[in-house]
């Protein structure tokens, strides 16, 4: 059974399928071909919530690099490409409480098949 994993800020963009990479502080476990369920929010529910599967995702690349390294193309692979690189790494500094030279997962993926379940 695939993982859950959480894209609360960027559901919308996974439901449009224009995000297709996500940087993480874990998750080093993951390879290419792995399948994840990429859901709303999998941690933190309330009593009587329930997790919120969007579409199956798999694993195309891991690697691990600085979050300063991502760019405006990577940017908008994230799902904001109307952010700079700047802003990006603001934003997840404050979400993520670490620093800009964090060493980050950077997870490439591709949109799911309802063969892969």
């Amino acid at each position: 059974m695939p993982r859950n994993m959480s894209f609360m800020l960027t559901k919308e963009q996974i439901r449009a399928k224009t995000k297709t990479v996500t940087r993480r502080l874990g998750w080093w476990f993951l390879k290419p071909d792995d399948v994840v369920w990429a859901c709303e929010k999998c941690m933190g529910l309330k009593k009587g919530e329930k997790v919120r599967r969007i579409c199956l995702i798999q694993i195309v690349d891991t690697q691990p690099e600085p979050l300063t390294a991502i760019t405006h193309e990577e940017c908008a692979k994230e799902g904001f490409p109307n952010m700079t690189p700047d802003q990006f790494i603001k934003m997840f500094c404050e979400l993520d409480r670490c620093k800009p030279d964090t060493i980050v997962n950077r997870i490439e993926f591709t949109y799911g098949s309802s063969d892969w379940n």
